[in-house]
């Protein structure tokens, strides 16, 4: 078994608590302009990343502060991929400034469900990462369309799963609006991590098992025991000789 397990985070997302989570994860996905976040709180999730050698994602979405970019926004191709370019270029550019890289690119919610099962929302992520031009990996779903279109346009995908999330039977993620949909207690992120890493299986909330594969594991910055689980999570981890790098 691999003993080496990827915990990200999505952060600069007006929660304020990057400066105790950052140290706790060893990557993170940072909210650039299109449902939360702007230059400034860029540049303070950069510089504590870079202080803790966290790698450094971007988490483009549709543009949507209102709803914190958790609707799907109905509007034109041409224009969602500019969007996306646009909110990943702001962020490259604080990246640069303060000399470090950015190592991935992960959409933020409805943006990354939709193009998980829809062909022309993932071609939008996958064309604002080309017209970039610059190698940097994709974290998406197993089995999902976005994944396996971005392979197929050469980009490096690692694969990700949802530590803190409930699963339905087809791997798409139980909806916000049920109240199983996040996982608040550290014992059960353990045990979902732990089942999915090891085992490559999630149960799901029918309580049947379903394969999934993920290198990388999220929890999520704005859950309010966002600190305490991931504390939880990685001590267990350590303890059964897996560590987060």
């Amino acid at each position: 078994m691999q003993n080496i397990i990827d915990i990200n985070a999505d952060v600069g997302e007006g929660i304020n608590n990057e400066a105790q989570l950052i140290p706790l994860v060893s990557s993170c996905n940072i909210a650039c302009g299109g449902h939360a976040g702007d230059k400034e709180t860029m540049q303070t999730v950069v510089k504590l990343a870079k202080q803790h050698h966290v790698k450094i994602g971007a988490h483009p979405s549709y543009p949507d502060k209102e709803n914190f970019g958790r609707v799907i926004v109905d509007m034109p191709f041409n224009d969602l991929v500019a969007s996306l370019k646009n909110q990943i270029e702001i962020l490259l550019k604080v990246v640069k400034a303060e000399d470090a890289a950015l190592h991935h690119i992960k959409p933020h919610g409805a943006l990354y469900n939709y193009a998980a099962i829809n062909t022309e929302a993932a071609t939008a992520v996958v064309e604002a990462m080309k017209q970039l031009s610059i190698a940097v990996k994709l974290y998406a779903p197993y089995k999902s369309v976005l994944a396996d279109l971005a392979i197929k346009n050469n980009i490096e995908v690692v694969l990700e799963a949802f530590a803190d999330r409930n699963y339905n039977p087809d791997l798409t993620l139980v909806s916000r609006n049920q109240e199983n949909a996040v996982i608040k207690d550290e014992k059960l992120v353990f045990n979902h991590v732990y089942k999915m890493f090891t085992q490559q299986k999630v149960l799901t909330i029918k309580n049947t098992e379903t394969l999934i594969k993920a290198q990388t594991f999220c929890v999520h910055g704005d859950n309010p025991k966002a600190i305490q689980l991931i504390k939880y999570l990685t001590t267990q981890l350590k303890s059964k000789g897996i560590f987060i790098s």
